[in-house]
């Protein structure tokens, strides 16, 4: 899987960085039991902080995405069932997506059609798997 910074974009590159190893693990990119690049080595390919690139790290250990092993260091963690935590999360999510929607005149059915398609782009998109960081 292939792991790139937009520096150009408004979205902070820890959120980018976070984002795109969970798409990576909703698309199957990212295997369970994987291991993922050391700190230092992700942050030198990507060409940012490693202090960065930690701290996405443990926000990924501390919402079970991966696991941190001593020796192994990374790994990317099996699917876990949700949790009321999360699902509160997800609904506070969808909730302001739903209205902004309602701000931009989309109505309701334009609206779960872009969720449907985007929660079946989540998991489907394996066209990259195979490639490295």
């Amino acid at each position: 899987m292939i792991l790139q910074i937009d520096t150009q974009s408004h979205d902070a590159i820890y959120e980018q960085l976070r984002s795109q190893i969970i798409l990576g693990i909703a698309s199957g990119q990212l295997q369970p039991g994987e291991h993922m690049p050391s700190v230092r080595r992700l942050a030198a390919d990507l060409g940012i902080n490693l202090h960065t690139v930690n701290k996405v790290y443990t926000m990924l250990c501390d919402e079970h995405y991966l696991v941190m092993d001593r020796r192994k260091g990374a790994v990317v963690s099996h699917k876990q069932n949700s949790d009321g935590d999360f699902e509160r999360k997800l609904k506070r999510t969808l909730t302001f997506a739903a209205a902004e929607a309602h701000c931009r005149n989309i109505d309701e059915k334009a609206f779960l059609q872009f969720c449907e398609e985007c929660f079946g782009n989540a998991g489907n998109s394996k066209s990259n798997k195979g490639d490295n960081t």
